[in-house]
C-alpha cells in the first residue's frame, strides 16, 4: 500500500489516491476545534474562543492582560489562581452550551455527507459533529453511535470497525458533561494523554484502527510537541519506522511551525501538511461528490437508488415496525432500504438486546403505537422455536384484537420459500395475505399496497 501523497497543491492523481483510500474505508478523519467556526452574536467565531469569553464572564475571571484571543486554558488557569474550584469549570461550560442553539458548521456537514466515513474521531467535547452526522444521514434523528473516553471510564468501539452497524463519533478527549470527564485545560490534556498511553486504559479496538488506517487530522490545535506525541501514540511505533499508511495535518497553523514541519519531513515522512482546514474539507467534499456522480450508473426507469440507513434509536411516529430474527438482518436491511426509498417510514431494533424489563417495555410500547406491524417469516424463524421475535408477534396479535375487523395492521412477509401452510406463526398471520419478498427485496406491488394503506390511514 502506497503512502498518502504530498498534500500541498494536490494534483489530480494525488486526490484520486486519497479518494480511493476513502472509498475503501481506510481513512479516519480526526476533527479538531479549529474546524468549529460557528455563528454567534458577534458574527462567525471559533467555538472555543467564544466559549473562553463566556466562561470567563460566568466565573468572574479578570482576563485583563491576557493574550487575545482567549483560550479555555487561560481562563481555567486564572480561575484556579483566584482559588476557584476546578469542578466549577465543567458544570459552567455545560450550562453555557445548554443555553445556546449552535448549528453544525458547513465543514462538519460536508464531512458527514461523505458516507464512506463510518468512524469519526474528535478531539472536541461539543456535540456539533454528531449533530451534523444525524442531520445529513438520518434526518435529524439521534442515530449515530456516540462514545466518549475518560481515564476513569474506558469506553471502546462496540465492535471491530467492519462490523459497526452505525457510524460512530468517538470523543477521544471526553464529551461535554457537568463532571470533570473531558479536556478543558492543559492539565486535563496531560492526564488524558498519559491515560491513553497506559496499557490498561487504552481503548484497544479504536487504537488498532488508528494504527492501521490513514488519518486526516483536520482543524487540530496541537502544539509542536503534542502533535508529535499524538502521532506516536496513534501509530504505536517510531515515526521513522517504515509504515504503509500516512497522515495529513489540515489546519491553519502547522505549516507555519517550521520546527514541526522540519521534524515531519525528516522523521515522519508519511505525514503531510495541508494549509487550511475548511479549504481542505471543501475540496475533498467537492471531489468526492463529483466522483459519486461520475461513478453512479444510469438509473433504470421506474427505480430509485436504494441505500440502507440504520434505524434511529427511538421509533419515529407512524413507523412500520419490522419484526425479525437476527440471522435475517441482511434481508431486513434490503427491505428497509426499499421501503425508505418509497417514502415509507420504518423501524426495527438493530441492537437486538433481547433482555431486561426496560427493553421489553420499549418494544411493547413501540408495537402499541406503530402504524403497521411487519413480521419477517423465514427458514430461520422456523428453526427458532423460542426467541424474542415470537414475543413481538404475540404483542402484535394482542393489539390486533382491539382493531376493527377488516382493518389492516399485520402485514406478514416471507423472504424465502418457507411454506405458508407449514409456517410456525400465529393463526392471525395465516388469516391475512403473506407477501413473498425473496431476500427482502420489496416488489412494486408490495410498495404500492403500503403506500395506499398509508394514504387511506391519513384520509
Amino acid at each position: 500500500m502506497a503512502a498518502l501523497p504530498q498534500l500541498q497543491n494536490l494534483d489530480d492523481d494525488a486526490w484520486d489516491d486519497l479518494l480511493n483510500y476513502i472509498e475503501e474505508r481506510r481513512v479516519i478523519p480526526i476533527i479538531g476545534p479549529d474546524l468549529l467556526r460557528v455563528e454567534t452574536e458577534r458574527g462567525p467565531r471559533l467555538l472555543y474562543e467564544w466559549l473562553a469569553e463566556k466562561l470567563a464572564a460566568r466565573l468572574a475571571v479578570d482576563v485583563t492582560g491576557l493574550t487575545q484571543p482567549l483560550t479555555l486554558n487561560d481562563v481555567v488557569c486564572c480561575y484556579l489562581g483566584q482559588r476557584g474550584r476546578r469542578e466549577e469549570v465543567y458544570t459552567r461550560l455545560r450550562s453555557i452550551m445548554r443555553e445556546v442553539q449552535l448549528a453544525p458548521t458547513m465543514a462538519l456537514r460536508q464531512l458527514a455527507q461523505i458516507t464512506d466515513f463510518d468512524l469519526f474521531v474528535t478531539t472536541t467535547f461539543d456535540p456539533l459533529l454528531e449533530q451534523a452526522l444525524n442531520l445529513e444521514r438520518f434526518g435529524g434523528q439521534p442515530t449515530a453511535d456516540v462514545i466518549a473516553y475518560a481515564p476513569n471510564r474506558v469506553a471502546d468501539l462496540p465492535a471491530e470497525r467492519s462490523q459497526l452497524q452505525r457510524p460512530v463519533v468517538y470523543h477521544l478527549l471526553g464529551r461535554l458533561s457537568a463532571s470533570p470527564t473531558y479536556v478543558v485545560s492543559d492539565e486535563d490534556m496531560l492526564e488524558f494523554i498519559c491515560a491513553l498511553q497506559s496499557e490498561h486504559l487504552t481503548p484497544e479496538k479504536l487504537f488498532h484502527e488508528l494504527e492501521h488506517n490513514h488519518l486526516l487530522l483536520i482543524g487540530s490545535d496541537f502544539s509542536n510537541w503534542l502533535a508529535r506525541l499524538f502521532l506516536r501514540m496513534a501509530k504505536r511505533r517510531r515515526l521513522s519506522d517504515p509504515r504503509d499508511v500516512g497522515e495529513v495535518f489540515a489546519d491553519d497553523h502547522t505549516s507555519k511551525d517550521e520546527r514541526l514541519v522540519a521534524f515531519l519531513q525528516q522523521v515522519s515522512v508519511r505525514t503531510r501538511v495541508y494549509s487550511g482546514a475548511e479549504a481542505f474539507v471543501a475540496e475533498l467534499h467537492q471531489r468526492w461528490q463529483q466522483r459519486q456522480t461520475t461513478a453512479a450508473p444510469a438509473p433504470v426507469a421506474g427505480t430509485a437508488p436504494q441505500r440502507f440507513l440504520p434505524p434511529s434509536r427511538e421509533m419515529p411516529e407512524n413507523a412500520i415496525f419490522i419484526s425479525y430474527a437476527r440471522e435475517d438482518l441482511p434481508a431486513v436491511q434490503r427491505l428497509k432500504a426499499g421501503l425508505d426509498a418509497a417514502g415509507l417510514t420504518t423501524w426495527f431494533d438493530l441492537d437486538r438486546l433481547e433482555g431486561g424489563d426496560d427493553y421489553d417495555r420499549k418494544i411493547h410500547a413501540n408495537i402499541a403505537r406503530c402504524s403497521f406491524f411487519l413480521p419477517v417469516i423465514s427458514a430461520t424463524t422456523q428453526r427458532r422455536l423460542e426467541a424474542y421475535f415470537r414475543r413481538e408477534w404475540s404483542y402484535a396479535v394482542d393489539r390486533s384484537r382491539n382493531i376493527a375487523e377488516g382493518a389492516v395492521f399485520i402485514l406478514p412477509v416471507c423472504i424465502d420459500d418457507t411454506s405458508e401452510a407449514a409456517a410456525l406463526v400465529p393463526d392471525k398471520f395465516k388469516s391475512v395475505h403473506i407477501s413473498r419478498l425473496p431476500d427482502g427485496e420489496p416488489t412494486p406491488d408490495f410498495l404500492r399496497r403500503l403506500q395506499d394503506l398509508f394514504s387511506a390511514r391519513r384520509a
